[in-house]
């Protein structure tokens, strides 16, 4: 029931985000990564890195693990973007297409 807390040093960035915390992912030695959702570049990036990805967590760390062990949150072969969140690719300006 060990986990590390990483920080996301890429969550202000205004384009890569997804791949610069999916290297920074990478780079700490996690095989495992259980999430809410992924990005699809954070996806690939962390695909290529071998590192397997399971979505659908939410809940308290200890909770999350406990689901990831009995089977409950399964690793995907696909991201799963739920929503999009910040501006970019023209959303979030309050404009509507028509």
């Amino acid at each position: 029931m060990k986990f590390e807390a990483i920080p996301n040093i890429a969550a202000g960035a205004m384009g890569g985000a997804g791949i610069q915390a999916a290297q920074n992912v990478a780079s700490s030695g996690v095989k495992v990564l259980v999430t809410g959702n992924v990005g699809p570049n954070a996806f690939q990036a962390l695909s290529a890195a071998g590192i397997k990805i399971a979505t659908g967590a939410f809940g308290t760390v200890r909770e999350v693990i406990e689901k990831y062990k009995r089977g409950e949150l399964k690793e995907t072969n696909m991201p799963t973007v739920r929503g999009h969140f910040g501006m970019g690719m023209g959303r979030g300006r309050g404009r509507r297409q028509r």
